[in-house]
């Protein structure tokens, strides 16, 4: 039967797997034995910090994404702030900074001072069309009307004053610097992830409070609602090579949808976990990357002690998954985490076809005794050779004033060079990872990533 195969080659594969990236992954110590040791960092890396200057009410960068064009995108979220909004940036060559290209509020007509829950951010929902350059985005919410302290989705439901209009749907067009149209993606809801299907003309998404799953014509621009998957929402969504959309469920189940057959179905299957004290819940995605073959992708979860897997969903009635293990240090269990500091995000391809990603890093007496004139907290850029499955730290994004340790998306711009959005104390922005000469090549971001 397909689904004995798919349980027996993901036990294989899990197994094989990840004793072979834990085999790697267990960190250099110095010679007491006590903490790792510096020499293991490749240091032909260099960093760039660019903060959100052009807008100081910015608390967070949810969504980087490269665009159709191959320039970096931004989102300059002020959500805590009442009557905070977003500004769209885009990394500027030539001049080595940022560009703010719009306050999205005054594109879409839902003043930041209306009263109501406002346009405060952009949540993985950066997606490009190649075909005409157009880059699409949806919003989210958060962000507290301007006389009230915080805003809840639940509370406010029913009040037609202080309820959140909607996501809003933009179509901006990276030749002319043009926002074409808008709509309104969710009525009432945010959007928490955004896909393309370029040949079908669709966008997918993933609501939030209530966590259905949407699909939008750009021809017709008209919406379907298939229904609620759960309460805890995935982070990402996926396509495959016959155009079928995944993402996750509460359980840590993976969820396809078919569009052959307009069906969302659940597989059996829980994903990878730590066995010693999860059992699958909350085990969602944070940050899926395709490989450049378009065979497998990349998956993390968003969960204490995140976990990184190959998924190959070309193969089978259901996927074979890969358990690459854990991407943050060993600590104790019975001892909570929280989740912002235990965290891994950021996945990406370079043009050397290596994956890199973000793992935070922090002080452990135990586990991680970091010497005291180190952060407490650190964001620490892997490089994963996919053949081999070795890992190798190659940089640690530096925070002028504060820790940097919450990274939230990744993506390679045309140049080849790699970019990282920051999430924590104000002020919030960008990292640049430059890449060595060797490892750079241009058009670094094709095939490009088609959801946010």
């Amino acid at each position: 039967m397909p689904n004995k195969l798919a349980r027996r080659e993901f036990v294989k594969g899990s197994a094989v797997a990840a004793a072979a990236f834990l085999a790697q992954s267990k960190p250099a110590r110095s010679s007491s034995g006590t903490e790792p040791a510096e020499a293991s960092a490749d240091t032909s890396y260099r960093t760039s910090w660019y903060p959100f200057t052009g807008h100081p009410h910015a608390d967070s960068c949810w969504s980087l994404s490269v665009g159709p064009d191959g320039r970096i995108y931004a989102a300059a979220c002020s959500e805590h702030m009442p009557g905070g909004v977003v500004k769209v940036v885009r990394y500027n060559e030539q001049t080595d900074a940022l560009d703010y290209l719009f306050t999205l509020d005054e594109m879409v007509d839902d003043p930041h001072d209306s009263g109501r829950a406002t346009q405060c951010k952009i949540h993985y929902s950066f997606v490009p069309s190649m075909s005409d350059g157009v880059l699409y985005m949806a919003t989210h919410l958060s962000g507290p009307p301007i006389d009230q302290p915080a805003y809840s989705p639940w509370r406010s439901w029913h009040d037609e004053k202080r309820c959140f209009r909607g996501s809003a749907l933009l179509a901006f067009d990276t030749k002319t610097d043009r926002v074409l149209w808008w709509d309104t993606l969710i009525p009432k809801e945010g959007c928490r992830c955004l896909l393309h299907d370029e040949e079908r003309h669709l966008l997918y998404a993933l609501s939030y409070p209530r966590d259905h799953f949407i699909i939008f014509d750009t021809r017709t621009r008209t919406r379907r609602d298939l229904g609620r998957i759960g309460s805890v929402n995935a982070q990402a969504l996926f396509l495959d090579r016959r155009r079928r959309v995944w993402t996750t469920d509460d359980y840590g189940h993976l969820v396809r949808y078919d569009p052959e057959i307009d069906r969302l179905d659940r597989s059996p299957f829980v994903l990878p976990h730590d066995p010693e004290f999860q059992t699958g819940w909350h085990s969602v995605f944070y940050d899926v990357v395709a490989a450049p073959d378009g065979e497998c992708v990349y998956a993390v979860t968003w969960i204490a002690a995140p976990r990184l897997m190959r998924i190959w969903p070309n193969e089978g009635d259901w996927p074979r998954v890969e358990d690459l293990g854990p991407v943050t240090q060993k600590r104790n269990p019975s001892i909570p985490k929280d989740t912002f500091v235990d965290h891994c995000g950021g996945l990406v391809f370079g043009g050397d076809r290596q994956l890199y990603y973000v793992a935070s890093r922090w002080r452990d007496p135990v586990y991680n005794p970091m010497p005291a004139d180190r952060p407490a907290r650190e964001g620490v850029v892997w490089r994963l050779d996919p053949a081999t499955l070795e890992r190798t730290e190659v940089a640690v994004l530096k925070h002028p004033t504060d820790l940097a340790q919450y990274v939230s998306r990744g993506a390679v711009d045309r140049n080849g060079d790699l970019f990282f959005g920051n999430v924590g104390t104000k002020p919030v922005g960008i990292f640049k990872l430059h890449m060595p000469a060797d490892r750079r090549i241009k058009n670094a971001h094709l095939p490009i990533r088609i959801w946010g």
